[in-house]
């Protein structure tokens, strides 16, 4: 399963260092294990989004993975990819970046000939670079948040308001941030996503670590900052379930709103028997050994 994490450090920019991939694996379990691609996005100080990104084939470039990246911003992104759709290239890594914005998703959406006429409607077929369903996704994220004149959580909503009622969904989990918010959605209960709030009290190293991505940061030890994750990380306790359908949104003050936005089941949903072979194989909660 894809593994997404969004980290809000407030106005001022932390340093913060990230593995994305921290858990051995076996030379036997390369081919079922192993990620398929892993990237970073960070806002700078300018507010602008910068994007570090790398497919990873059977381990071809492990020092992209394993090595720690050293970044400052506002606000992060990272991804760790188990492709269900599109070749191991760039392009089709996460995360994407649209219009100034960072997007990443996990899970599957399915009729993409639906996906790419609505995308055409919008006009943001051009924005479409690689053959994935989540960049699909965000093409049409994108596209209704010029329709809804720059509100990007409107936009947001729209667009997964849309994908609930024209197109299969098996999951549909996303993380979407400016250099100022943070936006996750949890859609449906297919997949978990987790938010951490650190406003009230820090931990003394501010380093958390799952079975893919660990992050230390200094500067976050005695800051406020919020977390999303698809699961839990060591080091922290008061990691809060964001419930199916529900809509978290962190602001530059690092104020939280949560609100239902989905509140029905998808119109068409997919099972994993629904899926390819490869697909299904990664959506498992963890690899498959």
């Amino acid at each position: 399963m894809c593994r997404l994490f969004g980290l809000h450090a407030g106005r001022v920019p932390a340093a913060a260092t990230f593995w994305l991939v921290n858990a051995p694996d076996s030379l036997a379990e390369q081919s079922r294990r192993n990620p398929e691609g892993t990237g970073i996005g960070v806002f700078g100080p300018d507010g602008m989004p910068m994007v570090d990104k790398q497919p990873i084939a059977a381990w071809e470039d492990k020092d992209f993975a394993t090595d720690a990246h050293d970044l400052s911003g506002t606000v992060f992104v990272a991804h760790v990819r188990y492709a269900s759709t599109g070749d191991l290239v760039s392009v089709n890594t996460h995360p994407f970046c649209q219009d100034g914005r960072i997007f990443a998703h996990n899970g599957v959406i399915g009729d993409l000939d639906l996906m790419d006429a609505r995308i055409a409607e919008l006009h943001t077929e051009d924005l479409v670079l690689g053959q994935t369903d989540s960049e699909r996704v965000f093409s049409l994220v994108t596209g209704e948040i010029r329709a809804n004149g720059g509100n990007v959580e409107d936009g947001l909503l729209t667009a997964l308001t849309w994908v609930s009622d024209n197109v299969g969904v098996y999951a549909a989990n996303v993380v979407l941030a400016t250099a100022t918010d943070l936006w996750a959605v949890r859609y449906p209960e297919t997949h978990n996503l987790y938010l951490l709030d650190r406003r009230g009290s820090h931990a003394a190293s501010a380093e958390m670590s799952s079975d893919r991505i660990r992050t230390r940061s200094r500067h976050l030890a005695d800051r406020p900052s919020v977390l999303i994750a698809s699961e839990p990380m060591d080091g922290e306790s008061g990691w809060q379930p964001i419930a199916p359908g529900e809509l978290v949104h962190v602001d530059a003050d690092l104020t939280i709103n949560r609100r239902l936005v989905l509140e029905r089941p998808p119109t068409h949903p997919l099972t994993l028997t629904d899926l390819s072979s490869h697909a299904a194989a990664s959506q498992h909660p963890t690899p498959t050994s």
